[in-house]
């Protein structure tokens, strides 16, 4: 009887769940979507849309109005994309993250302290990389000019009314923000009274800003009125950026402030096109980005669970959570040593990493009953037909579970600030994570963007108004970590971003992005498995309970090893969880903290060919916001 009591609970927990009325609305649309992090931005996507522009319009104008918007990032960061291209029938990568700048080399950073590079200030940016990818997305992909789609961006740049999510973040990092001249004249319009930061609702101005997009969008005036094309107009644009007098200016304000970006290093960098990688799930293609991004996790993961009856565990049981819990934790020990930039040597082994086989084989070695702590990088070599150079290397990473203090969650202090799980300014900081963009139209374009970088408190690299990057920290500068993610000049960093496409009977299926540092992926995962095994809807799936890991190294924050250890068992749990799960998986060795919002912002558009009409989902989180017509 006790045991079917405790089936029962669980069967009754997860129709309650699933059948559960959401937060949000879902969104319904059949001509086009957008959805972002902002409801300004939203607005943004909407107004292209209506103006007879694609989805690759909209998704740019969102994209630039989230950087104007400051919405944890700004107009210096990075974008990582995939585009459906419905002409070609495939999808398309574009890799938009900047590179390590001259003399960003091991021995600079330790020569100051550093066992990583630092979270904030010039000595953490990379090249600034969205200009670029904006530029090569619109010009390849996109109908519009870029002053079309800029235009709602310059207009937010010129004022409006801040809201009290970024204004909050300005005041709390004012201590920080006053060391750079150029961010205190921008953010601290109010200095030497008791709040210097705006307020909800102020007008909030950023008059460099709109110089530097309106001097982009007078070259590609001139362009235009010299019968260049479209294209060659907007790369004109996107070369004063990086070229012209805007890059000058960039380069002497980060070099004034201590930064090491120089006229080459932006000169010489340019945006990639590239092929995704993907994996295949019961008949859907799920694509990811390549590895310089962790989106292969999930798809590590997805060729794990596909060895287990998820459907027949129940959704959120407590096997269901060890079993997600530890294939997370086996692609992330995977992330953690193998994941690095592809043009620069080691090459990865992706095709080891990525094959059924190597799946097969990680998912035959999780414990069923028990956690393991020492879960570690497994040896994808032989799968590929070659042998593992770096075995020896992966026995020096004892540290990895040694002397590892009591389980504490490690969400990346960008968005949490080094405060407990049930802080509220932690909770505040998580939700905020970057943002992601969303955008889909009825000719059949299908774009998700996870852009990031600049966010608050963000070093603005001088008279431009564009704030830097700080994705320098996610490179390693030590072997023992990762051997293909080691810093050097020109080379990008291993990022957390992770935007999602999936195609089933070789159409668009879903498109989704998450916010949230390491836990995009694992939030991903989870809303992914939530429609496919479970039969959500994409409201329910992004507002539905799912499970946080923090047994991986840590991409960002913190300056030393310590910092960034894995936290073995340690799970974050919904504060409704039964509580009969909570103490079998308890004996299985977890840590539980809960809370109750555990799934991300995630912002997601599933196509309904049935009906011939798009679903949206937009996170209950935040300020996550979606326009459908």
């Amino acid at each position: 009887m006790k045991k079917f009591t405790c089936v029962l609970s669980v069967v009754l927990v997860s129709f309650s769940i699933i059948a559960q009325q959401t937060q949000k609305p879902p969104l319904h649309a059949k001509n086009w979507m957008a959805i972002t992090g902002k409801p300004l931005a939203a607005t943004a996507g909407s107004m292209i849309f209506q103006q007879g522009g694609n989805a690759v319009d909209a998704a740019c104008a969102m994209l630039a109005a989230t950087c104007t918007m400051w919405d944890v990032l700004s107009w210096g960061g990075e974008t990582q994309a995939l585009i459906y291209n419905p002409k070609t029938k495939k999808v398309i990568a574009i890799n938009a993250l900047g590179v390590a700048p001259t003399g960003a080399t091991v021995d600079f950073y330790k020569s100051k302290g550093y066992a990583f590079p630092p979270q904030y200030g010039p000595l953490a940016a990379v090249t600034p990389g969205t200009v670029g990818g904006l530029c090569m997305m619109l010009a390849d992909y996109g109908t519009m000019s870029l002053e079309q789609v800029l235009k709602p961006a310059m207009e937010l740049a010129a004022g409006y009314p801040i809201e009290a999510q970024t204004a909050n973040a300005m005041e709390r990092g004012k201590s920080m923000i006053k060391e750079w001249p150029y961010s205190s004249k921008v953010f601290l319009p109010h200095t030497g009274e008791k709040r210097e930061a705006p307020v909800a609702g102020e007008i909030f101005v950023q008059k460099e800003l709109l110089a530097t997009l309106t001097k982009m969008i007078d070259t590609e005036r001139e362009m235009i009125k010299k019968k260049k094309s479209r294209k060659e107009a907007i790369m004109a644009a996107n070369d004063r950026f990086y070229k012209g007098d805007i890059a000058k200016e960039f380069v002497r304000g980060c070099q004034e402030q201590g930064g090491l970006i120089t006229m080459e290093d932006l000169a010489k960098w340019k945006p990639i096109q590239e092929e995704p990688l993907s994996v295949n799930y019961k008949g859907i293609e799920v694509y990811k980005l390549q590895q310089w991004t962790q989106g292969p996790a999930m798809l590590q993961a997805l060729n794990i669970l596909e060895n287990f009856d998820l459907k027949k565990m129940g959704y959120n049981s407590a096997k269901y959570i060890h079993t997600i819990y530890q294939s997370m934790n086996m692609a992330f020990a995977d992330r953690d040593f193998y994941y690095g930039d592809p043009y620069f040597a080691p090459e990865e082994p992706m095709k080891g990493l990525l094959s059924k086989e190597y799946g097969k084989q990680r998912a035959g070695m999780m414990n069923p009953v028990q956690n393991d702590p020492n879960v570690g990088p497994g040896d994808p070599y032989p799968f590929e037909g070659k042998k593992n150079p770096f075995l020896s290397l992966m026995k020096k990473r004892t540290y990895q579970t040694d002397e590892i203090d009591q389980p504490t969650n490690i969400t990346p202090s960008h968005d949490t600030g080094s405060v407990a799980v049930n802080d509220d300014e932690y909770m505040e900081r998580l939700w905020m994570g970057t943002t992601s963009v969303e955008a889909a139209d009825k000719d059949g374009w299908v774009v998700s963007i996870t852009p990031s970088g600049g966010w608050l408190p963000a070093c603005i690299a001088g008279n431009t108004g564009v704030g830097m990057s700080q994705r320098l920290q996610s490179f390693v500068l030590d072997a023992e970590l990762d051997p293909f993610n080691v810093i050097e000049p020109g080379k990008r960093p291993r990022v957390t971003l992770t935007p999602s496409l999936a195609l089933k009977d070789g159409k668009p299926f879903l498109t989704f992005a998450v916010q949230g540092g390491d836990t995009q992926d694992q939030n991903l995962l989870q809303f992914f498995l939530n429609m496919v095994e479970f039969g959500m809807t994409v409201q329910q799936a992004s507002e539905a309970a799912n499970i946080n890991s923090n047994q991986l190294w840590l991409s960002l924050g913190g300056t030393k090893i310590t910092d960034r250890k894995p936290r073995p068992g340690n799970l974050l749990l919904h504060d409704k969880t039964p509580e009969s799960v909570r103490n079998e998986l308890k004996k299985m060795g977890y840590q539980l903290s809960f809370d109750d919002r555990t799934s991300g912002p995630i912002n997601a558009i599933y196509f309904d060919w049935k009906h011939g009409s798009f679903w949206g989902g937009s996170s209950n989180h935040g300020e996550d916001y979606g326009i459908g017509w």
